[in-house]
């Protein structure tokens, strides 16, 4: 029986504007003559059974074509017969047509006062205030005096000489600043921009509780985003080029606000998330909560991805699992197989004894899993030519595979199945070559890759939630443990870098990177939290910490 597509594919080739001179389908003139009623293409499909029975519905003796149906069909995958989907070979969201929205270069988050500029004004006499939202193009020239560069005064040097007033701000000063974070931001541009080597925030959450996002409208969730939105542009612009921003939260934002920071500083920026436990999964719930939340997540965005670069976590090269030496006993049988030659030693040939670990020592591995996919190792060469040979060969056997190996021998021995029905075996294997060398002089450091899972601090100093009296202040949970921002900051930046926290809150970011020897400025409005920063500061005694920071207000 005839193929429905081929029937449709022959129907529609009757029509020569749907076919180019060298017989190619035309398919985009055919979706446009069904988007547009084409009378022509109407009668075409009309004039068949199949045809018509398919894409045309009788009311009351009329028929009434069913373009939408049709577009479907004809924006098939391949229109091929074997096509089963309508639906194209990509995933993603489509639009009534089923074209890929991402394709239209048109895709953004989109929701209420997007188009405005949110203060978030906030000291502690005016928790919880109307907020005021400023649109950037009813209302220009507010925006334009709301974030022209302001003025820092009221400048004050702690250093270890004590408190004396700042006369000049220096480009290598720290600095705490008292004053809204957006009007922070919007005046550090001018002459930081480009500089920031890590961001680190710790936004409110937007909760719904008393100590969560304090601006209250009907419009909660879009006025978070839209409070953020404004902020992480000016951060994305004080970024330098191989910087990058690390944004911590918890579930109720942490997707919307993935979406916003693609659109800000671009979804091939995006570099990952971290998750991280932020409270034990024993610890007694509150009377009121009925899911017990343990994980906040980190976005990391790069300002320019093939810039960016982290420190990744360097240790010495372990030659542990060199402990193995093998002893030929006797003559083998030699083979050619798999385009190699191979040494055959049966059991009783050869020995394999355990050692101290050493330089020249081989390493055991078993030969399974992704390894046997891997093209050209031991593991592949085992299982393609060497497991069926047990009958052959017997159990218990030594292969000397020659022309394989990174390690210099020159062979990688090879130890087949130990029983009868195992369809697995092992291979010995030495310290790399490209290695040995950096290895006998203790110069070679192994780089792991950065674990993207941040279990909780246990010990009571850097304990979520035994936190609180940390760096001498006394604030309610939530505050972040330094150990923590320790772990970022000695991932994403370097001594005498530029770190930046706009949501200061009790110092933590501003004491970690005064500890770390790296450059920083710090934002914070409300004035407890100034207390706790300046206090917290100045009774840091570290010997790699001796700089001096500036207070100012803007």
């Amino acid at each position: 029986m005839t193929n429905f597509y081929e029937t449709v594919l022959t129907v529609l080739k009757t029509d020569e504007r749907f076919v180019a001179e060298d017989g190619t389908f035309l398919r985009n003139a055919v979706y446009e003559a069904a988007m547009k009623m084409d009378d022509r293409l109407i009668r075409l499909l009309l004039a068949n059974e199949e045809t018509s029975s398919r894409f045309f519905v009788d009311v009351d003796g009329v028929k009434v074509f069913d373009k939408v149906g049709f577009a479907w069909v004809i924006n098939n995958r391949q229109f091929l017969p074997d096509s089963y989907t309508r639906f194209k070979n990509k995933i993603g969201l489509a639009d009534e047509n089923g074209d890929l929205i991402s394709t239209s270069g048109k895709v953004e988050l989109v929701f209420p006062y997007k188009d405005c500029v949110l203060e978030g004004g906030q000291t502690l006499e005016e928790q919880k205030r109307q907020e005021v939202f400023y649109n950037q193009s009813l209302a220009p020239d507010e925006v334009d005096r709301l974030l022209f560069p302001k003025i820092f005064c009221n400048a004050t040097r702690y250093s270890t000489d004590g408190e004396t007033a700042a006369e000049e701000f220096l480009p290598t000063d720290n600095m705490v600043i008292k004053g809204n974070n957006l009007l922070s931001l919007a005046t550090l541009i001018r002459n930081y921009e480009g500089q920031v080597k890590c961001i680190y925030i710790d936004p409110p959450y937007n909760t719904g509780k008393k100590n969560s996002f304090g601006y209250n409208d009907c419009f909660n969730h879009s006025t978070w985003l839209s409070f953020m939105k404004t902020r992480l542009e000016y951060a994305r612009r004080l970024l330098s080029l191989d910087g990058c921003i690390l944004i911590q939260t918890d579930d109720k934002e942490q997707a919307y606000l993935k979406v916003l920071c693609d659109e800000i500083f671009g979804a091939e920026q995006y570099e990952t998330t971290f998750f991280v436990q932020v409270r034990f999964t024993n610890k007694t719930l509150a009377e009121d909560s009925t899911l017990h939340k343990v994980m906040e997540t980190v976005h990391v965005y790069s300002k320019k991805h093939e810039a960016f670069r982290i420190n990744k976590i360097k240790e010495q090269y372990s030659l542990d699992k060199f402990c193995w030496e093998i002893r030929e006993l006797g003559e083998p049988k030699t083979i050619e197989v798999g385009g190699k030659t191979v040494d055959i030693f049966t059991n009783g040939k050869y020995e394999i004894i355990k050692v101290e670990p050493h330089i020249d020592g081989l390493k055991e591995t078993w030969a399974t899993g992704s390894l046997i996919r891997q093209g050209g190792t031991a593991a592949e060469f085992l299982a393609k030519y060497l497991i069926d040979r047990k009958k052959e060969d017997g159990l218990k056997v030594l292969y000397k595979v020659y022309n394989m190996g990174e390690d210099g021998l020159g062979f990688r021995y090879i130890l087949g199945p130990q029983k009868e029905s195992a369809f697995r075996g092992k291979f010995y294997s030495g310290v790399p070559l490209g290695i040995k060398n950096e290895v006998r002089t203790g110069v070679y450091d192994k780089e792991k890759p950065v674990p993207n899972l941040i279990y909780n601090y246990l010990s009571s100093e850097g304990d979520f939630g035994n936190c609180r009296n940390e760096g001498g202040v006394d604030i309610e949970g939530g505050k972040k443990p330094e150990q923590l921002i320790k772990f970022f900051l000695d991932y994403f930046s370097d001594e005498e870098d530029l770190v930046l926290d706009f949501f200061g809150g009790s110092g933590t970011t501003a004491a970690v990177a005064h500890k770390m020897n790296r450059r920083y400025i710090t934002c914070e409005q409300m004035d407890n939290q100034i207390d706790m920063i300046l206090s917290r500061l100045s009774v840091i005694q570290h010997p790699r910490c001796s700089r001096s920071f500036l207070y100012s207000s803007n």
